[in-house]
């Protein structure tokens, strides 16, 4: 919920700026999603402790608003502020190039506020009547519309879950409501979600399903069947929601059914017919002679084989995870101090943290120099010293891969870092050839450790590069270096049936949150998610490794920097 807050009050700014208020209204609840960002406990205990006001740049106003969307699941200034401001034209913003103010011009001088208007705009040539705007950028904004389109439509599991979690706790908290439960792609952990999917049993389902639509304010057709009702009850906190209520005694079929996908479910009346009145879901699978198979892994992957020869993986878990190897600091692009970074690691019980800050060429994320680099490792030294023998510090650096295939350091600087994570943020657009020529010329540097975020996609709407991925893997396994499942929620890259991929050529896999800050190391979560949909155990993940044979694998792959 702190998330799903930060991100609420974060449109409200972007709004706002298209708009055109006061650069100082923007800023108050800019200021405001930050300090949510990084509460260490949930907003939700806050509020109900009456101290709101005590989180830095909540004042009695902000509060206000906080107060009303966790009472009432909505916001009337936000909903005001969408009837003066389209929302589509955060779409428009989120294409490359277009920044507020190129956005707001748009809307404010051609009267554009959606994607089909920009698009027929660009085909004529209209956008070039605007200062800034030539035949390139309109040439660009068709080629990043085209990529859009391409795109699966669909929610980030990263805000659907949380909302849909605590929707969860209203519909439990309602009468004749005895379980509620999440099902479908959301229970799957999808990346994408294309809406909401919640189980209720009741002993009356109909009655059960006219309870919770009142209670969400939803009107909505029920549609009844013999054994269980449903209803789509449209868009609820901006989130398409989809109800159906059984009774107990068959929620283990029900769920099974409801949580899909339906390769999955196909997979399993191959082998007979699904029991229709059996109260868990392990007593569905055991009458098809089957032991319980994890939601992650219900895909039509090859899972319903694997359970019938006992082949299913014991997957990796959160608790199992005991490194991070990709965050950042305030010395490139982070919100937080090394010191800061380190505490927080050590908090949530972490024994190894890497302080991987953007390399020189990534002049928007303030890239180190090697100079900056070598004083950065004294401050390593120096909270290092400070925190003992409770974690382990390294120094790395996320290091560019250049337009050319190049390094963004010298293979002197490499060899002085702990670890090396190489990533793509430019060009990505590439030819495949040529992009994949980039990649591959990385993986075979002997000092790169990791690929960060390899397909380099921005989820909803950036797609990744159009890398030839049975070259990037043959490539990685023949090298030993690792690929990242980064748990970004806009990221979760490598993608999951990719790291299936991986994982059966052998290849190493580092599940890394790209922490900017404290808070963000609870990205984790959805990293594992990923992971687990990726047929992930602990022994694929080197992030689950003991410390001593973690450092051990980095020493080998290129020796650790002398102390």
């Amino acid at each position: 919920m702190n998330h799903t807050v930060a991100q609420l009050f974060r449109r409200i700014a972007t709004l706002l700026e298209l708009k055109g208020e006061s650069g100082f209204k923007i800023r108050a609840y800019e200021r405001a999603a930050d300090a949510i960002e990084e509460l260490e406990e949930p907003i939700e205990a806050v509020w109900a402790e009456e101290r709101l006001t005590e989180i830095p740049g909540v004042g009695d106003a902000i509060a206000k608003k906080i107060d009303e969307f966790l009472r009432t699941g909505s916001l009337a200034f936000l909903e005001r502020l969408e009837a003066e401001v389209p929302p589509s034209l955060l779409e428009i913003l989120s294409l490359p190039g277009l920044g507020t103010k190129k956005v707001q011009r748009l809307w404010r001088e051609l009267g554009i506020d959606d994607l089909d208007a920009l698009e027929q705009a660009a085909q004529y040539g209209r956008l070039r009547a605007l200062p800034g705007f030539g035949a390139k950028t309109e040439a660009r904004i068709l080629e990043a519309i085209q990529a859009r389109r391409e795109q699966p439509a669909g929610f980030l599991l990263g805000d659907a879950l949380p909302w849909a979690q605590r929707l969860l706790e209203r519909l439990r908290a309602l009468p004749g409501i005895v379980r509620a439960e999440l099902a479908g792609s959301t229970r799957r952990g999808k990346a994408l979600v294309s809406d909401v999917d919640i189980l209720l049993a009741a002993e009356n389902p109909l009655v059960a399903l006219q309870t919770a639509l009142a209670a969400l304010g939803a009107p909505a057709e029920i549609v009844r069947h013999p054994d269980y009702a449903e209803a789509e009850a449209g868009e609820i906190g901006g989130f398409a929601l989809h109800l159906l209520a059984t009774r107990p005694n068959r929620w283990g079929s029900a769920w099974l059914l409801g949580t899909g996908n339906i390769a999955h479910i196909a997979a399993l009346r191959r082998l007979g017919e699904i029991p229709n009145q059996a109260a868990t879901e392990k007593a569905c699978y055991a009458a098809l002679g089957l032991p319980w198979i994890p939601p992650e892994l219900r895909e039509g992957r090859g899972e319903v084989k694997a359970a019938r020869r006992g082949a299913l993986p014991a997957l990796i878990t959160a608790a199992d995870i005991r490194a991070d190897l990709h965050n950042h600091s305030t010395w490139s692009d982070g919100r937080a101090t090394i010191r800061e970074m380190a505490a927080a690691a050590l908090a949530r019980g972490l024994r190894v943290l890497a302080i991987t800050d953007h390399s020189q060429s990534l002049g928007v994320a303030h890239g180190l120099t090697p100079e900056r680099l070598r004083a950065q490792r004294e401050e390593i030294r120096r909270v290092q010293a400070e925190l003992g023998d409770r974690i382990v510090l390294l120094q790395g650096a996320e290091v560019e891969i250049l337009a050319d295939g190049r390094l963004d350091y010298d293979d002197e600087t490499l060899a002085q870092l702990d670890i090396v994570v190489a990533s793509l943020h430019t060009s990505l657009r590439q030819p495949r050839e040529r992009i994949t020529a980039r990649l591959l010329q990385a993986i075979r540097n002997p000092h790169v450790d990791i690929i960060g975020h390899p397909s380099g996609r921005l989820l909803p709407h950036r797609p990744g590069a159009d890398l030839d991925w049975e070259a990037v893997l043959a490539a990685a396994a023949e090298h030993g270096v690792a690929l990242e499942i980064n748990a970004h929620p806009r990221r979760l890259d490598l993608p999951d049936h990719l790291v299936q991929q991986a994982i059966a050529r052998g290849i190493p896999i580092s599940i890394n949150t790209d922490a900017h800050r404290p808070a963000d190391f609870a990205h984790l979560f959805y990293g594992v998610l990923t992971a687990r949909r990726g047929w992930a155990s602990p022994e694929n993940i080197i992030n689950a490794w003991e410390p001593d044979r973690l450092l051990a694998w980095l020493h080998r792959r290129s020796p650790l920097a002398e102390p």
